[in-house]
């Protein structure tokens, strides 16, 4: 491919169309390779080896090699040994778009609620071209449960928010749509869903079948526009038998391919999505009856903001619980009740902000130069200083800062105007922001970086890195663990190779008040269950008033340290994890033999290096949970 030209910016990871345009003269080259980089990454599912990201994005090996070095230091990728896989502070790069949309701040507690009051997963979506985006997922833990990610893109035709959003599409939209579906028959650009099987197809008028149909919308377009407002059985475009699973071809004559005749195309997934669209403008709300996959059905209705759709709330649920048509009749109302009280506060939201007006929030001094300046220092000419800048300038919209102008990335970023232009008109390029009056705006399409496969981490998994890195580091076993009632259950693990060494498996769980990891969670509790004080050597504290003054100190200096109390000759010191808001939520310790180190030695040496370990994982921790729920295990 030419050097100017790149892929259009489509809905799933392939153009909308097939098509190429033409990379603007002042995009950043850089920028446009590590973001393919990163969406192949996405569409593997988070993890990719080196020489797998040179064949799928075509670059050369040593641009590869250069791009995810950077990204790297940046925090975006961990490098394992050939293989790549993406960190939790990619996930930055979405939040920054779900910060600047304020629907997850108003609405997710809305979601969660009603999917605990009906036991049903429960989703918000927005539209992204001719796909829809999740934005959030309250999902019921069940043997079979939504797969969904936040972040993850629909092909509109087979989803139940779909119609709703296409209720609001004009001719531009829809001619996008028809030629999508043209380009890829299989939804093979939707990796979060099945593909969509299209039967074989003979003669040169199946061939240019869809361009008719194109066409044939495009003229029912027209005399809409001229007053002559076709209904659904006067719509060539549509096929009233249409339906999911059932073949035209059964009440109609056989037609042998090459008999002087072309065969007649079969339906699909989806070719009703035209007639689904009309009925969902008259009705309110849309189904799912199995498009996706057998069994998953949805019931849809549109959250609205100023008379448009801000979003659409979803009920999903399997067929072994709800028919479509039960689904409907069941939880339609209490839907409609959830969507009014969704309405009501954004309505409240916008009239609060009208009426205490503020000026536009101003990103945190982002220290860009200085970091940028000391990584290319470091990496010399395998660090890519465009890229990073590029990457920054995404993390400059946020909360209160939905809308910006060029002079107002320049001053969030650090970076000098010309080189945030050059970036922003890039990025524009790709599709992660669009432009109007000189103000941009982040696109849906910030989720596809990285964010479906990240949002799905739990705790023990970003921990993981953190925890080999400090082991190694100290040459001792390391432990993350979590509190369930007045036990420790291990979740995490680094053992090292010594003769003398600490063996515990993950999943063992222990009693919370002889160990320093339940020390640092119990000293969090403001009640902590101290029953049950067994002595389990000679130096294990069972006098409850004497370890409630221990956990009282432990409070006060954040960290623990139990010296042969557990087991004799074991001594562990640990440092609470920390939520966003500030609750513990797990603890890492490093455990040793006593011979290892003295009580004093762990305090010195072993502690100032689990405090930075752990401040890392915090780090994490925070970003990949602001939008949602990080499992503990």
């Amino acid at each position: 491919m030419p050097s100017n030209v790149a892929p259009a910016p489509g809905t799933g990871t392939s153009s909308a169309a097939g098509a190429e345009a033409v990379v603007p003269a002042e995009a950043v080259t850089p920028l446009i390779r590590g973001i393919a980089v990163l969406r192949r990454l996405t569409d593997a599912d988070g993890v990719s080896s080196l020489s797998g990201l040179e064949r799928s994005t075509g670059l050369a090996r040593s641009t590869v090699d250069r791009i995810t070095a950077t990204l790297a230091r940046r925090g975006y990728v961990r490098l394992d040994g050939r293989d790549a896989v993406l960190a939790p502070r990619l996930m930055e790069l979405g939040n920054a778009y779900l910060a600047a949309l304020r629907l997850p701040r108003l609405l997710d507690a809305h979601a969660d609620a009603l999917a605990d009051e009906l036991d049903e997963s429960v989703s918000l979506a927005v539209g992204d071209q001719d796909g829809i985006r999740f934005i959030h997922q309250a999902t019921r833990r069940r043997a079979m449960s939504l797969s969904f990610r936040i972040g993850d893109l629909l092909p509109a035709e087979r989803t139940a928010p779909g119609p709703l959003f296409a209720t609001e599409w004009g001719d531009r939209e829809w001619a996008r749509w028809h030629e999508r579906r043209a380009a890829d028959p299989e939804d093979r650009g939707f990796p979060a869903v099945p593909a969509r099987s299209r039967p074989i197809e003979y003669g040169e008028d199946d061939r240019n079948d869809e361009k008719d149909r194109i066409g044939a919308h495009r003229t029912n377009r027209a005399n809409r526009t001229n007053g002559k407002d076709l209904t659904v059985a006067q719509d060539p475009t549509v096929d009233r038998d249409l339906t999911v699973g059932k073949s035209l071809a059964a009440d109609r004559p056989e037609e042998e391919p090459g008999a002087g005749r072309s065969a007649r195309r079969l339906p699909t997934l989806g070719d009703d999505f035209e007639q689904r669209t009309a009925e969902a403008r008259e009705a309110g709300w849309a189904l799912d009856d199995q498009l996706i996959e057998p069994g998953l059905v949805a019931l849809s209705m549109p959250v609205r903001e100023a008379g448009r759709i801000a979003c659409v709330v979803s009920v999903v649920s399997h067929t072994s619980r709800h028919t479509a048509a039960d689904l409907r009749d069941t939880l339609l109302p209490r839907l409609r009740e959830a969507v009014a009280a969704m309405e009501r506060e954004l309505r409240e939201a916008q009239h609060a902000e009208s009426a205490t007006p503020t000026p536009r929030a101003a990103a945190a001094p982002s220290g860009l130069a200085v970091w940028t300046g000391a990584s290319k220092q470091e990496l010399g000419r395998e660090f890519i200083e465009s890229l990073a800048r590029g990457l920054t300038v995404i993390t400059a919209f946020g909360e209160g800062r939905a809308e910006l102008n060029l002079t107002e990335v320049a001053q969030a970023t650090g970076l000098a105007r010309a080189t945030a232009r050059r970036a922003l008109i890039t990025l524009e390029h790709l599709g992660y922001v669009t432009a109007h009056d000189r103000v941009f705006r982040l696109t849906p399409r910030v989720l596809g970086l990285g964010f479906p496969p990240l949002s799905r981490t739990s705790l023990a998994e970003i921990a993981a890195p953190h925890l080999t890195e400090l082991s190694q580091r100290l040459h001792d076993s390391v432990s993350l663990a979590v509190l369930t009632g007045d036990e420790i259950q291990y979740t995490g693990r680094v053992s090292t190779s010594r003769v003398m060494s600490v063996h515990i498996t993950i999943g063992t769980r222990l009693p919370a008040y002889p160990t320093a990891l339940g020390r640092v969670m119990l000293a969090d509790l403001p009640e902590p269950p101290l029953t049950e004080l067994l002595p389990l050597t000679p130096r294990t504290i069972t006098d409850p008033a004497r370890l409630t003054a221990v956990l009282d100190r432990v409070r006060e200096e954040g960290y623990a340290l139990v010296d042969e109390e557990l087991e004799v000759g074991l001594r562990s010191v640990a440092v609470p994890v920390r939520e966003r808001g500030g609750r513990v939520v797990a603890a890492v310790n490093v455990a040793m033999h006593s011979s290892r180190r003295t009580p004093e030695e762990c305090v010195a040496e072993v502690l100032p290096e689990l405090r930075a370990a752990v401040g890392r994982i915090e780090e994490d921790l925070w970003v990949a949970g602001r939008f949602r729920r990080v499992p503990r295990t």
